[in-house]
């Protein structure tokens, strides 16, 4: 079993981009989105789960406003890792992701491993080994075939087929065991 702690990473491609997220995931990730994020004027209250909210990001220390964002909060068990998710949507530039997930590291998340979110939604039961597999297909796919080949697997096809022969087996199983 892997240690309950919470985990951050840029989710988006390297380089400059329109958009750039921060997923944090983790006992600790609402914690630190509470830390770092101030709703527009006049709202308060609890963040409502699988709605974006907008808001800056702010650095607490020095009060000093770090980019206009829009943060989601997934709540577990429905999220992607099967644990508490938070993404932070700021803009793309390379400089300002990364201060972004500093200030988060530096609220005691740690920096995820490669494929580490996957790992945690396969060890929290939300994929199974071929549907964890499948990510990484979907995400080097170059064609429409394989986004459609891994898109099955992530779905659960091939794990439903695995699983139907599995109970075929057994039963022919049985069968020859009562035959003899």
């Amino acid at each position: 079993m892997y240690k309950e702690d919470t985990i951050a990473a840029v989710a988006t491609p390297a380089g400059e981009g329109g958009v750039g997220i921060v997923r944090v995931s983790g006992p600790e990730a609402e914690r630190i989105a509470a830390a770092l994020f101030v709703r527009a004027e006049g709202k308060n209250g609890r963040l409502k789960s699988h709605m974006l909210h907008y808001g800056t990001i702010r650095d607490p220390k020095s009060d000093k406003i770090l980019d206009q964002v829009l943060l989601t909060i997934m709540r577990k068990p429905r999220s992607y890792t099967g644990e508490d998710v938070v993404e932070v949507h700021c803009h793309g530039g390379v400089f300002v992701v990364h201060r972004v997930l500093g200030l988060v590291l530096g609220h005691g998340a740690r920096h995820a491993e490669s494929g580490e979110f996957t790992k945690r939604a396969f060890l929290n039961g939300r994929l199974d080994l071929a549907q964890a597999e499948a990510v990484l297909d979907l995400i080097a796919a170059r064609t429409e075939k394989g986004v459609d080949l891994a898109l099955s697997q992530i779905k659960g096809d091939l794990s439903n087929w695995i699983g139907d022969l599995r109970e075929q087996l057994l039963d022919i199983l049985a069968q020859v065991e009562a035959a003899i």
